[in-house]
């Protein structure tokens, strides 16, 4: 039999900049209290602030709830592979 694997919508909710709700997720690619790394959907997300904690993560619905002060949400581009590359290397492309 066919495995048939779901694509969940992506959404993002965002209270107060304090808790957030993130759907179509598909994994974590790393987190700690400065910044935690999302692969979903629409592709990598990296959300920046402080004392930040994955509340809740569910990989099969694909579900993820965050907490913390959150200071940034920013989309990665698929060519931003390596997030260690300086930023001098970025520039001069």
């Amino acid at each position: 039999m066919e495995e048939k694997k779901t694509m969940c919508a992506h959404r993002l909710s965002l209270d107060n900049r304090q808790e957030g709700t993130v759907t179509g997720v598909r994994d974590i690619h790393s987190f700690n209290e400065s910044e935690i790394l999302l692969e979903t959907e629409a592709g990598r997300l990296s959300v920046k602030g402080e004392l930040l904690h994955v509340r809740r993560l569910n990989l099969e619905k694909g579900e993820a709830d965050i907490e913390g002060k959150i200071n940034s949400l920013t989309y990665l581009s698929k060519k931003t592979e390596n997030k260690e590359e300086s930023l001098l290397k970025r520039m001069f492309r």
